[in-house]
């Protein structure tokens, strides 16, 4: 027990001396704290993300159901669980509440008593309005209680923006390696396995971090197709290699209109006789990316939503899944534009799903008038009045969700009839990315024509069942388009706004 209380309070030079008159293994259990801040924030939506539109767990609902956690907890590790706070993907945090989660987390890492590491659970591009960058923020106000020499962890989703300060802050880091994600817990599980092992084998992880300027939305970076399907396949061999701990590559994300935005790799080293290991790793993979930038590409059809509804109706496939790119839940886009609908009702298409679009007004509006009601409605253009604008409806109400899950009160859909039309009206800005999430609301996906989704990419659950896909490039704060964003903050050049540039690692 003695060598770990050393190893909380003595800095590490001090600790290597200390090392060698240690002559028995440490058998005290290993004191974990964990805390998160999660959220995909995109500053082209004017609407702050506020504490209402967060997930909150505290203590022991921060572990349940976790793979993670259970994974500390069968090794005899003790874990101090303090807030862990997400929320789907809006506009930029507001200070306040940026300031009352990491007050929160912050006391809770004072009163938790001596520590021997710390896992963060983060997304990775999270912005708050008045800080330039609230990653380093917050972790340095973690560094400021704790020192140095306890090992920070953490895992993160691939579509972060991370700069070279924040991996200064951190021990080890890992992202998913799948876009679109079905490794989440796989990589936090990672992430705590790292620093576990690192904690037992006396070791001090050094991260190496290479920005490289491309700057893509996530429907082009697949890491199922090349070219990011091969590159990231060389992440684990990197990751086995002698004094490597693990390899990532960070897609970023577009929407926030930051210095740090766009593509970046780090490796992370066992500590620093590592490093120049670490290093040339990176600079390979890296140059590696930058060579093959012109290969990043959409990997399903792309038209305007004229073309793309034209090419649904004359498909020989019975069900098309249409994405509604520019209003994409999943990139921080409010969710409320009505363009679409519009399009399918002067078109006078006759089969269709829209799901959905979020008016809690006329969402409530349904529930009170019944199934089987014939309703009138203003919908959309209340959150994005920007791209979108309020849109008069008459139809029959035809489903309401009775039975609310009890995690989630508040999202109960209804589905409105509009002649060939099924509308799914939220309470909340949420996605539909997977079969489950018809099922909630009574709909079959692929008993209709065209099926349009408010994303970019289809999530795995959807283009496992979908017969056909294509991504409309519509209008609204996901613009796909991004060489038409307005950027201010954006480190230029960066490809492939700036064509012709030229760039090399070294």
């Amino acid at each position: 027990m003695i060598c770990r209380i050393l190893r909380r309070y003595i800095p590490i030079v001090v600790w290597a001396l200390v090392l060698c008159s240690c002559a028995e293994k440490d058998s005290g259990a290993l004191r974990i704290l964990t805390a998160g801040i999660s959220h995909e924030s995109n500053t082209f939506n004017p609407l702050l993300t506020t504490e209402k539109y967060f997930t909150i767990r505290r203590g022991a609902e921060v572990l349940k159901d976790q793979q993670w956690a259970a994974f500390l907890e069968e090794s005899g590790a003790e874990i101090i669980p303090t807030l862990h706070a997400d929320a789907n993907p809006f506009g930029v945090v507001s200070r306040q509440t940026y300031d009352a989660f990491k007050k929160e987390i912050v006391e809770g890492i004072r009163d938790a008593g001596p520590l021997d590491g710390i896992y963060l659970d983060m997304h990775g591009a999270l912005h708050v309005e008045g800080i330039k960058d609230a990653q380093v923020d917050f972790v340095r106000s973690i560094r400021e209680i704790v020192g140095n020499d306890i090992l920070i962890s953490g895992s993160f989703d691939l579509h972060g923006n991370i700069s070279e300060e924040f991996t200064r802050e951190l021990n080890i880091l890992t992202a998913y390696r799948t876009a679109p994600h079905v490794d989440a817990p796989e990589t936090r599980l990672r992430a705590v396995t790292l620093l576990v092992n690192a904690l037992e084998n006396e070791q001090y992880p050094v991260i190496t971090h290479i920005k490289v300027p491309i700057l893509i939305p996530g429907e082009k970076g697949i890491t199922s197709v090349d070219p990011l399907k091969s590159l990231y396949e060389k992440l684990d061999v990197i990751s086995q290699k002698e004094g490597m701990l693990d390899a990532s590559i960070f897609v970023g994300m577009p929407w926030t209109d930051v210095e740090r935005a766009g593509m970046s790799l780090q490796m992370v080293a066992e500590d620093k006789k590592y490093l120049d290991v670490a290093r040339k790793e990176a600079v390979q993979l890296a140059q590696e990316l930058w060579d093959k930038r012109s290969e990043l590409k959409f990997d399903v059809p792309t038209d305007s939503i004229e073309g793309a509804v034209k090419t649904a109706l004359e498909s020989p496939a019975s069900t098309v899944f249409i994405s509604d790119s520019g209003d994409n839940t999943t990139a921080g886009a409010a969710g409320d534009n009505t363009l679409v609908l519009e399009y399918l009702i002067s078109a006078g298409v006759e089969d269709a799903v829209l799901a959905g679009i979020v008016d809690p007004e006329a969402k409530l509006a349904c529930e009170q008038a019944g199934v089987g009601s014939e309703v009138s409605l203003t919908i959309g253009g209340k959150l994005d009045t920007q791209f979108g604008k309020p849109f008069d409806i008459n139809g029959t109400v035809q489903f309401i969700t009775m039975e609310p899950d009890p995690a989630t009160p508040n999202r109960r859909p209804v589905v409105v009839q509009l002649d060939g039309i099924l509308l799914v009206l939220l309470n909340e800005v949420r996605s539909f990315t997977s079969p489950s999430d018809f099922e909630m609301v009574g709909i079959d996906p692929l008993e209709h024509k065209i099926v349009v989704v408010k994303l970019g990419y289809l999530f795995q659950g959807l283009r496992d069942i979908a017969p056909q896909a294509i991504m409309a490039l519509t209008p609204g704060f996901a613009n796909q388009v991004i060489e038409n964003l307005p950027y201010q903050h954006v480190k230029r050049p960066v490809y492939p706004m700036d064509k012709d540039m030229v760039w090399s690692v070294e």
